[in-house]
């Protein structure tokens, strides 16, 4: 399975153990059978690696202290034999068997570089998370030459073009939107296709919000300079999308047993935007640590001391939802 591929799924990973079964189990069912599967681990202490070894799986590895979400996929890439390369969150899963031919199927046209899916939440879903993904995600296909906006966690790539063009390896994060808007530069274009639809199981804390939406941010500026967030847009933006999770949460019955959740959410994630914006200083590697591995830090530390137009308009000409965390 793989060798002569048209093909190739890389899947970055971390500490899968409750995802990774689903995940693979859903691969091989689809219908199109001629892939080849490759997992990068970056230092799993779960049963990840052991699961992924029971099925038809290439096991790679990057250390934690290498690890960037560009780094581990070009390691991924790398080795892939496909024409084209998938690349899916291990803490996600295909919900029909015909995802991977809806997936590669915009790619009929040459100009077309990268092609993305429809992702949805599951039932552990935060309100607002649910409402992020319906509004980024929508039913309507698309092709763009101009908008980058597109998202690692359900894509799908040409590998001739990643050949000429790897992944940015010091991005905190927005990796899969730098190289949409180089490709872009380069008269290829950018497909949306809601039929290649996957869940996305995401059950962050507050803090992981705070740190995914931050890391993002400080990746924005890097590859969109001009974008910037002042306290008074980050008011912007808080405030009406709390409202209208708020009238959504209502119509559908569950106001009072999500209104904290929805504050929560929301203010995580735009505090972590204008937080990232304000952030001037280099990205240390302790800092990278807290991003990528919040709850390794956590327990070294404890050893050694004993509106959405707006968030839109910078995230889409340019993103603000990668994939959470490894």
């Amino acid at each position: 399975m793989g060798k002569n591929c048209s093909v190739s799924i890389v899947i970055r990973a971390y500490n899968e153990e409750p995802h990774i079964n689903r995940l693979l189990r859903g691969i091989l069912r689809q219908h199109m059978r001629d892939v080849e599967i490759i997992l990068v681990d970056s230092g799993s202490t779960d049963d990840t690696v052991a699961m992924a070894k029971r099925y038809p799986v290439r096991i790679l590895s990057i250390s934690p202290e290498d690890f960037s979400f560009g780094r581990s996929l070009n390691i991924g890439c790398a080795k892939a034999q496909g024409e084209f390369i998938v690349i899916v969150s291990a803490h996600a899963y295909p919900v029909y068997a015909n995802w991977l031919e809806k997936l590669i199927a915009p790619f009929s046209d040459p100009q077309v570089a990268l092609a993305y899916g429809k992702q949805r939440g599951c039932a552990t879903t935060k309100f607002a998370e649910h409402q992020v993904f319906r509004k980024w995600f929508p039913d309507e296909r698309r092709v763009s030459g101009k908008d980058p906006f597109c998202n690692n966690a359900n894509a799908a790539i040409r590998r001739e073009l990643w050949e000429t063009n790897p992944y940015d390896e010091a991005l905190t994060g927005l990796e899969d939107i730098a190289w949409a808007q180089s490709l872009i530069e380069r008269g290829h274009k950018i497909a949306y296709v809601p039929a290649a639809e996957v869940i996305h199981v995401h059950n962050e804390s507050s803090r992981q919000i705070y740190n995914r939406y931050r890391r993002e941010a400080i990746a924005l500026q890097t590859i969109f300079p001009q974008q910037s967030l002042t306290f008074r847009g980050f008011v912007g933006l808080l405030l009406p999308n709390i409202c209208r999770d708020l009238v959504q949460s209502w119509r559908a019955g569950l106001l009072f047993s999500r209104i904290f959740q929805i504050m929560s959410f929301r203010l995580m994630q735009f505090w972590g935007t204008y937080s990232g914006f304000q952030q001037l200083d280099p990205v240390t590697a302790k800092l990278r640590k807290k991003f990528y591995y919040p709850r390794r830090l956590r327990r070294t530390l404890s050893l050694t001391n004993g509106n959405d137009a707006q968030l839109r308009s910078m995230y889409s000409g340019t993103k603000a939802d990668e994939e959470a965390d490894e």
